[in-house]
């Protein structure tokens, strides 16, 4: 009677001590997975919840300038420090360039922005930016074409031509 008590006991020792091993070793992997799950969720949210649409555009003859209005739609608003991060290529169709963001006027493979009607240092939703591009890769002739695109941090991009006018 003691022996089955003994190995009992003993059974009973193992069973906890490998349900503490089983805990530890798949606890870190779990929090792994739902951490990465949670990172995938709020990316995927963030980029479904940002969008932007270019509404007009204008480059004149001769300026190699270009300005580009473009109007968050989207239901969440963009602080003004991550307009600075987006990526801007312009040119013409076959030969375009990215260009660096910058506070000031923008010289020759630059750009800046300007967020119209901005109360808050932020792109609301339903707000206007008009970017202004400088680059000798922008066409200067009356009916040649100019490609614009910007990439927000987030992942969203919008493409664009428009003719020089």
């Amino acid at each position: 009677m003691s022996s089955d008590t003994f190995t009992t006991a003993i059974f009973l020792i193992a069973a906890v001590l490998s349900a503490a091993v089983l805990v530890n070793a798949f606890f870190p992997v779990i929090y792994s997975a739902t951490s990465t799950f949670t990172k995938s969720s709020h990316t995927a949210d963030e980029r479904l919840r940002t969008d932007v649409k270019i509404i007009n555009t204008f480059s004149g003859t001769g300026t190699r300038e270009a300005k580009i209005w473009i109007k968050n739609i989207g239901s969440t608003h963009i602080a003004a420090s991550t307009v600075g991060n987006a990526n801007i290529f312009v040119g013409a169709p076959a030969d375009f360039e990215m260009v660096t963001h910058v506070a000031g006027e923008p010289a020759n493979h630059q750009w800046n922005y300007t967020i119209l009607d901005d109360a808050n240092q932020y792109w609301d939703e339903g707000e206007t930016i008009c970017i202004e591009v400088s680059s000798d890769k922008i066409p200067a002739g009356s009916t040649e074409v100019v490609y614009f695109q910007i990439v927000l941090p987030s992942g969203v991009l919008r493409t664009t031509e428009f003719t020089v006018s």
